[in-house]
């Protein structure tokens, strides 16, 4: 999915605080019941550690199609190399829950 660079970054005037309840908003309410199960928990408990890189980095990766995402996050289809890293840290999350 090509997403212009300015729809991933932050509104210049976001505060952090705000940046991340968005996240946490739109990783709640997906399009399938099944990532929000999977990006909701994960986000509550992992994204306010997160580094600004790094939610970049989540921030793009809600753009995905939750379909693909959901391929990736349950290893039958290899991520983005660009998402290798944040994909494990999610799929680490879901099987401790």
């Amino acid at each position: 999915m090509d997403i212009p660079k300015e729809s991933l970054t932050p509104a210049p005037d976001e505060t952090r605080e705000n940046r991340i309840k968005r996240l946490k908003m739109r990783s709640w309410r997906r399009g399938t019941k099944e990532m929000d199960m999977i990006l909701g928990p994960f986000s509550d408990t992992e994204i306010d550690s997160m580094s600004d890189t790094e939610l970049d980095l989540y921030d793009a990766l809600l753009w995905e199609n939750d379909q693909e995402l959901y391929t990736w996050v349950n290893g039958s289809v290899d991520a983005p190399e660009k998402y290798n890293q944040m994909i494990s840290v999610i799929y680490k999350h879901k099987l401790s829950k």
